[in-house]
């Protein structure tokens, strides 16, 4: 299977453990072995680890675990987790695994794109692992974009998750509301309406589109309070912006003068709305 986007260093790492997987693995004491404590991903199918588990009593593990030394002894965990789980869960003591010099860099970067690949991660545990590389390693979202094989906005907007009230992000955890969701809920007003409108769309079984309409809905003008010519252009213009501009505008003023506030998620997001108004 052809990788991409992942860069010289975990692409040769990925082409040699291939080659190991094959031909060079070693067996190592579960008891050896250690998690990664940066695992991206955080949930784990209870039902789905049984079944893995009664297949691995019955037939091994098929594919070896990938790992790395430890300056202390035994290993941590790169890739593989399920399977390392499953293993103990059916009582295995010893499991085949590929050893594998790597940074703490490198193995962030691995861990990641092996969840993003086989679709394992939350939009949560996504968003939170391409932080981490940031956070962690100075990288850039040009350069977190590349190494996962994903474009920049598309790590933009999964960062912005992160910015969602924590009742919401949990709710988006657990699946009852999508991604799609979660992205639509960043263009209410305030923490409070998004909260509210979250509760709607999870009791409503809302779809994105629904909540699209509500969020429309919210920012418009409020009937039941006057306003002037004005400021009712003003909330137009407003309303135009978020949805041209897909994040939070507020616009201000009287008839001379007025402010026009744009949300942004650092540098390299103000970049790209800088292009939207012929800037590079």
């Amino acid at each position: 299977m052809k990788k991409r986007g992942l860069g010289k260093g975990l692409d040769a790492i990925f082409a040699e453990n291939d080659m190991e997987d094959r031909n060079h693995s070693v067996t190592l004491q579960i008891r050896d072995i250690e998690p990664n404590r940066d695992q991206p991903r955080k949930e784990f199918s209870e039902e789905a680890l049984q079944d893995l588990a009664e297949s691995i009593a019955q037939h091994g593990v098929l594919q070896p675990l990938l790992v790395r030394p430890l300056l202390d002894g035994g290993y941590q965990l790169v890739a593989g987790e399920r399977r390392w789980r499953a293993a103990r869960i059916a009582g295995l003591t010893e499991v085949p695994a590929v050893i594998r010099e790597m940074s703490d860099h490198e193995m962030a970067e691995l861990a990641l794109v092996e969840n993003l690949q086989r679709e394992d991660l939350t939009p949560l545990e996504e968003a939170e692992g391409y932080q981490l590389l940031i956070d962690t390693y100075g990288m850039t979202q040009e350069e977190v974009a590349k190494a996962v094989g994903k474009s920049r906005p598309a790590v933009t907007n999964a960062l912005r998750l992160l910015g969602l009230p924590e009742e919401v992000r949990d709710m988006v955890s657990a699946g009852i509301l999508t991604a799609g969701h979660a992205r639509t809920l960043l263009a209410f007003e305030n923490e409070e309406e998004i909260i509210e409108a979250a509760k709607q769309a999870a009791e409503r079984g809302m779809t994105v589109r629904d909540l699209e309409a509500m969020a429309k809905r919210a920012a418009a003008p409020k009937k039941e309070k006057p306003r002037s010519q004005r400021s009712r252009y003003f909330e137009e213009a407003e309303l135009a912006l978020k949805e041209q501009l897909g994040r939070r505008v507020t616009v201000t003023g009287t008839a001379k003068k007025g402010v026009l506030q744009i949300e942004f998620y650092g540098e390299e997001d103000l970049q790209d709305l800088l292009k939207n108004f012929g800037k590079e």
